[in-house]
């Protein structure tokens, strides 16, 4: 599984926030947050194809 590197202050701040949110671990709050900004990107890129499309169809300008 690939690791990746942030500052151990960073570390410590996503740490107590988990524990106060209640996840189990450090790791799954960071796959959490990281898989709820991809899927805002994604879906903001889904958007952006649904207008471009509707604007190549001619129903929007």
């Amino acid at each position: 599984m690939p690791k990746i590197k942030i500052d151990d202050a960073l570390y410590d701040r996503v740490k107590k926030i988990a524990e106060t949110a209640g996840y189990a671990s450090a790791d799954e709050f960071i796959v959490h947050i990281i898989e709820r900004e991809l899927s805002k990107v994604e879906a903001a890129d889904d958007e952006q194809q649904v207008i471009e499309r509707l604007r190549g169809l001619g129903y929007i300008e």
